[in-house]
C-alpha cells in the first residue's frame, strides 16, 4: 500500500494543531486603567463629594426660609409656628426635626401627635392633630378638656357646646382606690367614645364613683346606668335597642348588655 505523498506530508508538518487565536480577542483582554484615569477618577469624585457639601451646607438654595402648618382646628398656624421656634435662614439639612417636635409637644399640649418633615428646597412641613374634648372636668370655675386617653390637656373659661361634663364622685369602695382618679377619667373618657351617635349628643354628663359605675346622664332627664368601660359595643348595641324598644323610658341599664333593663320614672 502506497504511503502519503510528498503534498500530504508537506501540508501536515505546515497545518497548525488548531486555530490561530483572533487579535481582536487578545485586545479585549481585561486591562487595568492607567494612573492617570485613576488620578482623574478619584479627582472627579473629590469634586461631587465637596460640591454636595457646599449645596447642602453653604449655598442659599436649600436654606430654611419658610414654615407651612397643616391640620390645625383650634390652634392658629401662628401659634404653631412660634411654639416651633425653627430657625430660618439655616441650611435645610441641618434642622433637628426631633427637637421641632419636642417643643411643640411641651408648649402645646392640644397637640395629640405632630409630623416634622424637610420640604426640599425651601420648606419645613408641620403636619399637626389635635386633641379632641370627649369629656369637660369643671374646677374653680373654669373647665378642663379631656381627650380620648383621659388627658387633660387645655383649661378654657367656657364649656365648649356638645363635650359632656365629667363628674367624679368616687366612693370608698377598692375599686376606687385601686384605679384612682386618673384611670377612672380615662375609663369615663373611653365610655363617651363608645357611645351611639345619637346618645353622645344627647348625653350632658357622666357621673363616676368607680370603675364598674359610671352613669350617663341624658337631655329629658334621662339615664343610663353603664357600669365600666369593658364591653362598650356591646352595651351600644343593646342601648340602642332598648331605647327604640322603649321609646318612653325613662332609665335604661346595660350594666350587663345580655341582661338589659328598662323602667320609667
Amino acid at each position: 500500500m502506497a504511503g502519503p505523498s510528498t503534498a500530504e506530508r508537506g501540508a501536515r508538518r505546515t497545518s497548525p494543531s488548531g486555530p490561530p487565536p483572533r487579535r481582536s480577542a487578545v485586545r479585549r483582554r481585561l486591562r487595568l486603567p492607567g494612573r492617570r484615569t485613576l488620578l482623574l477618577i478619584a479627582v472627579a469624585v473629590i469634586l461631587l463629594g465637596a460640591g454636595a457639601v457646599w449645596l447642602l451646607y453653604g449655598s442659599s438654595w436649600l436654606r430654611a426660609e419658610r414654615v407651612r402648618v397643616t391640620g390645625t382646628t383650634v390652634l392658629t398656624a401662628e401659634e404653631v409656628r412660634d411654639a416651633a421656634d425653627v430657625s430660618l435662614n439655616t441650611p435645610l439639612v441641618t434642622v433637628d426635626t426631633g427637637a421641632i417636635e419636642h417643643r411643640l409637644r411641651e408648649r402645646l399640649p392640644r397637640i395629640a401627635k405632630v409630623g416634622v418633615s424637610r420640604s426640599w428646597p425651601h420648606t419645613i412641613s408641620l403636619a399637626v392633630t389635635e386633641r379632641r374634648p370627649e369629656a369637660i372636668v369643671e374646677e374653680g370655675g373654669k373647665f378642663h378638656e379631656v381627650d380620648a386617653a383621659g388627658v387633660r390637656f387645655s383649661t378654657v373659661s367656657k364649656r365648649p357646646k356638645g363635650v359632656p361634663l365629667l363628674e367624679m364622685e368616687p366612693d370608698r369602695s377598692p375599686s376606687s382606690r385601686h384605679f384612682g382618679p386618673v384611670r377612672l377619667r380615662r375609663a369615663a373618657a373611653r365610655v363617651v367614645t363608645q357611645l351611639p351617635e345619637k346618645v353622645r349628643r344627647d348625653t350632658r354628663s357622666l357621673r363616676v364613683r368607680s370603675y364598674d359605675s359610671i352613669t350617663l346622664e341624658l337631655t329629658g332627664g334621662r339615664t343610663v346606668a353603664w357600669g365600666s368601660a369593658e364591653r362598650g359595643e356591646a352595651k351600644a348595641k343593646t342601648l340602642t335597642a332598648l331605647m327604640k324598644a322603649r321609646p318612653d323610658g325613662s332609665h335604661f341599664d346595660v350594666t350587663a348588655p345580655s341582661s338589659p333593663a328598662v323602667s320609667r320614672s
